[in-house]
């Protein structure tokens, strides 16, 4: 496995996607991202929604920090009242995705070719102007970045993301899913 694919940076600072489930109550998610800033971490995404119990909220982030470190941290994190559990999930088999809304220049002439790569990418167009398209687009941060710049050539009018979002593997399921491996079949080895 290369560094990439193991969530390190050339520094040796590992990539942690960390998910707090917590009481939905104000203030939670500021004494949170206040608590990491405080520690000298940078959240690199954040989403925040609620769950399947409307008095939970998960906070899922992203930040890049030393193993040890950030496992001081997440302990610290689980002594907030607010804060029913911290799992640090990159170091489980886990699914993690982006969303995004981009609106691009879509001349008539030009939609054919746009359309196209929307299918590729296995996005859907949401809204439809006289020279604008609106696409939604969901994946791992590698297939929103790849779709963008594919999508700079035509002109980007708006961008909107959502932070990463993230849950662990069922324990009896493979690594990856079926789709996954249709996806690879179908593209080749990049991962969508």
């Amino acid at each position: 496995m290369s560094d990439e694919t193991l969530g390190l940076n050339t520094s040796g600072r590992m990539r942690h996607v960390l998910s707090a489930l917590v009481q939905n109550q104000p203030g939670v998610l500021a004494h949170i991202s206040g608590m990491l800033a405080s520690r000298g971490f940078n959240i690199d995404s954040l989403a925040v929604g609620e769950t399947e119990d409307p008095h939970l909220s998960r906070i899922t982030f992203v930040v890049m920090g030393d193993d040890r470190i950030l496992e001081q941290v997440r302990k610290q994190l689980e002594k907030i009242v607010t804060v029913v559990r911290v799992i640090d999930i990159s170091r489980e088999a886990y699914v993690e995705r982006d969303l995004m809304l981009i609106k691009v220049e879509a001349p008539p002439a030009r939609r054919a070719e746009i359309l196209s790569l929307v299918q590729v990418f296995r996005g859907r167009i949401v809204d439809v102007g006289p020279d604008q398209l609106m696409v939604e687009i969901s994946g791992q941060e590698r297939k929103i970045e790849a779709f963008i710049e594919l999508m700079r050539p035509f002109g980007i009018v708006e961008l909107a993301r959502t932070g990463r979002i993230a849950l662990v593997r069922s324990s009896e399921r493979s690594e990856r899913s079926d789709v996954e491996f249709e996806e690879e079949k179908i593209v080749g080895p990049v991962d969508l």
